[in-house]
């Protein structure tokens, strides 16, 4: 509160006073369409309405680059200030940001370049790695570095998907959306393995917080930049014995980071429940990973979306349902019916992840509508809190 002008603060539009307002409500939206659009798509109730590349080009990299992207950016940009005393972006410069992330869900569209998709997507990541970096540089806050270098990262991977769908090259996409899958697992680790035992700890009113361990959380941060690159390389699309190893070890290390954060009374507290349960889809995510690596898996499918809709989803959910009641001055209790919609994107993971194999069109019909509602729930509850001011007349 005191390295901004409060009164020039207040001035601004709600919606722009703090990266988390227009990138949570825009991305969630995002996802709300993304995978009704996609379902729809793929059974061909479409018909000839396609994106460029079309829709399963669409499908791998909007799901990862644009909602992911932009919950991350929002939670990053917001985070930023209160990490280094710096004032995030605000106003004019966030709507900059959030044009160029809406222009490039719009680039999409059949008839832009190619080369526009590309630099308007890449961009944002550059973009919003600058921005951080700006702030992180400002106070050498070293800790924070690698968050900036994962972004970067993200930034590459969408070079390599989108130059995959310029060219029709499947190959590339798959690369750079794997890739890019767990640069994210990445964030969630690092990001997770702060906040999860912070927030339990306080949820809990625990006096001592869970004892970091940093050796397992570099091991953790390496591993999953590792993978990640093997994939961008392609490296990792063909199954691998020494891939598999590195998968193990990380369901392994995630693992021990989930029973040392447990605690029995989270089990009472949706808040924290559904941030240990994301994290658990992680594990899962990692070690049936190595199966398919090892051979002993025939589909890499069923993992892929432990991640992408358990751990990935799961994990982004239970953060905005938290991370929006504390910055907008409103104190950390649940609103009624956001526990039903941590249940029911759950609910969609299991079912995505296990009964496509049994029971393929309704279960994916089945998965898409508890996905719908678990956001349409979110976006119910939450989106007023977003547009409007804080409810203590602080800025941001």
């Amino acid at each position: 509160m005191q390295i901004i002008d409060k009164r020039k603060a207040l001035m601004i539009p709600p919606l722009l006073r703090l990266g988390f307002r227009p990138f949570f409500l825009l991305g969630s939206v995002l996802a709300l369409l993304a995978v009704p659009l996609w379902i729809l798509g793929l059974f061909g109730h479409l018909g000839s309405l396609q994106p460029s590349g079309g829709w399963l080009a669409w499908h791998r990299h909007e799901l990862v680059f644009g909602f992911a992207g932009a919950i991350i950016a929002g939670f990053l940009l917001t985070a930023g200030q209160t990490w280094t005393g710096q004032a995030a972006p605000s106003g004019r410069p966030l709507l900059l940001l959030v044009l160029v992330w809406l222009a490039a869900r719009l680039a999409w569209l059949p008839l832009v370049p190619g080369a526009l998709l590309v630099l308007l997507n890449v961009g944002f990541f550059v973009l919003v790695a600058l921005t951080l970096g700006r702030m992180l540089w400002a106070v050498r806050q070293t800790r924070n570095y690698p968050i900036v270098v994962v972004l970067l990262l993200l930034a590459l991977a969408d070079a390599v998907n989108l130059l995959g769908v310029w060219q029709a090259n499947d190959a590339w996409q798959r690369q750079g959306a794997l890739g890019a899958v767990w640069l994210v697992a990445a964030l969630m680790g690092l990001i997770g393995g702060r906040v999860i035992p912070f927030f339990t700890q306080r949820g809990l009113g625990r006096v001592q917080q869970v004892a970091a361990w940093p050796k397992l959380d570099w091991a953790l941060l390496l591993g999953s930049l590792l993978v990640a690159v093997l994939h961008v390389s392609g490296v990792a699309l063909q199954a691998s014995w020494l891939v598999a190893v590195v998968f193990l070890a990380l369901g392994v290390g995630h693992a021990i980071r989930l029973v040392r954060w447990f605690d029995p009374g989270l089990l009472r507290v949706p808040l924290l429940w559904s941030l240990h349960l994301a994290y658990a889809w992680l594990v899962l995510a990692c070690l049936g990973m190595a199966l398919w690596h090892a051979g002993l898996l025939g589909n890499a499918s069923p993992p892929l979306h432990a991640l992408t809709v358990g751990s990935m989803a799961g994990l982004i959910l239970a953060m905005l349902a938290r991370v929006s009641l504390g910055h907008t001055g409103r104190p950390l209790v649940l609103p009624r019916g956001m526990a039903a919609g941590f249940i029911l994107l759950n609910v969609a993971a299991l079912v995505r992840v296990l009964l496509v194999e049994v029971w393929p069109a309704l279960s994916l019909w089945l998965a898409m509508l508890c996905w719908a509602a678990a956001l349409l729930i979110y976006l119910g509850l939450y989106a007023p809190m977003l547009c409007r001011p804080r409810v203590d007349g602080h800025p941001g």
